[in-house]
C-alpha cells in the first residue's frame, strides 16, 4: 500500500516525461545500431548482438530475435526484481524490438544517402556506436527503465553488489562478441578488435552518464553566519547539516565549520543560499567516493 501511495503522489507529468526518456534513451540506442553497427558487421555485445550473429547467419530480423530472448530474461528479471522492473522492461523490450524493425526493416536507414558513411574509418564507426548507444541506455537508465537483454543482468547484479551497471555489461558483452568468429562473412579475429572498442566505449559513456548523475560532494563551509546557512539548507534544499567546532590557526579563535553531504542536483542550490547569505563565506567543495546511508546508497553484501 506504501508503494501504491508513492506512485499515486507523483505528478502525470512527471510519469509521462519518464517514460518519454526511456523510449527516447533506447530508440538513439536501436538507431545508433541500425546506422553504426550492423551495416560495417560490427557487433557491440548484449541480447542485440547475440541477435545480430543470428541475423548474418539466418537473416532473421534482430528485432524479432531480440523479442524473443528478453521475454525469457524478463520473467527472471520479474521474479527477482518484482513488478515494476517488469512494467518497465516491457515497454523497454517493445520499444527496442520495434525501433530496430523500425530503422532496418522499414525506414532502412542504413541504405539513406545521409547516414551510409561510406568515408568513415571503422573504428570511428565503432566508437560512434559505443558512444550513441551509451548515452542511450544512460537516459534509460536514470530514468528506471532498461532495453532488456544484458541491461536486465546487470540490474539484478547491482541489486545485490555495488557495482556498477557498466562493468556488469562489460562482462556478459564480452563473451558475445567473441561469437562473432560464428560469422562466415564477418570481420574476423580484427572485427573483434573493433567490437570491443564499441564494447570499452559504450561502457564508459554508460557509467559516465549514469554514475555521473549519482555523484555526491562533500561541502564545507565556514562562516560568520552558520545558524541562518545551516536553516536555510534543510528547510529549501532538505539536505542535514552537521556544525563541527573548529579552531582557526592563523586567527586563533574558534571557528564553525559546517559540513554537507549532497548530490550533484543540489549543489548549486546550497552555493546559491550561501552566496545570498554570506558572500564572504568560505566554501571547499570535493567529490566522494561513495556514500552510504539515510538518503543516499545502500551498503550492498
Amino acid at each position: 500500500m506504501a508503494n501504491l501511495n508513492l506512485v499515486t503522489k507523483k505528478p502525470i507529468w512527471k510519469i509521462v516525461l519518464q517514460y518519454l526518456l526511456i523510449v527516447i534513451g533506447i530508440m538513439m540506442y536501436c538507431f545508433s545500431w541500425s546506422v553504426f553497427l550492423v551495416p560495417s558487421h560490427i557487433i557491440g555485445g548484449g541480447v542485440v548482438g547475440l541477435a545480430t550473429i543470428i541475423f548474418y547467419l539466418t537473416d532473421i530480423p534482430i528485432g524479432v530475435t531480440n523479442f524473443a530472448v528478453n521475454g525469457i530474461l524478463l520473467i527472471i528479471g520479474y521474479r527477482i526484481l518484482g513488478g515494476k522492473f517488469g512494467l518497465n522492461t516491457i515497454i523497454g523490450m517493445v520499444t527496442a524490438s520495434l525501433s530496430l524493425i523500425l530503422f532496418q526493416q522499414i525506414l532502412e536507414v542504413q541504405n539513406m544517402d545521409c547516414f551510409k558513411f561510406e568515408n568513415m574509418e571503422l573504428v570511428t564507426k565503432a566508437i560512434l556506436g559505443g558512444v550513441v548507444s551509451g548515452v542511450g541506455i544512460g537516459i534509460c537508465f536514470i530514468n528506471g527503465g532498461n532495453s532488456g537483454g544484458s541491461d536486465i543482468i546487470a540490474l539484478i547484479v547491482t541489486k545485490y553488489r555495488n557495482v556498477s551497471p557498466g562493468s556488469v555489461i562489460l562482462i556478459v558483452d564480452a563473451f558475445v562478441i567473441a561469437s562473432t568468429l560464428l560469422v562466415p562473412d564477418g570481420l574476423g579475429l580484427e572485427g573483434m578488435v573493433y567490437c570491443y572498442i564499441v564494447l570499452v566505449a559504450f561502457t564508459y559513456t554508460l557509467d559516465l552518464v549514469v554514475e555521473g548523475q549519482k555523484q555526491t560532494y562533500q561541502i564545507t563551509i565556514m562562516s560568520q553566519l552558520n545558524e541562518q546557512i545551516a536553516d536555510a539548507i534543510g528547510n529549501e534544499v532538505k539536505r542535514g547539516v552537521t556544525l563541527l567546532n573548529g579552531w582557526g590557526w592563523y586567527s586563533k579563535k574558534d571557528q564553525k565549520v559546517l559540513l554537507v553531504i549532497a548530490q550533484k542536483k543540489d549543489r548549486v542550490e546550497i552555493m546559491r543560499l550561501v552566496k545570498t547569505i554570506d558572500p564572504n563565506a568560505f566554501i571547499s567543495i570535493a567529490k566522494t567516493q561513495g556514500v552510504y546511508g539515510k538518503n543516499f546508497d545502500t551498503i550492498k553484501h
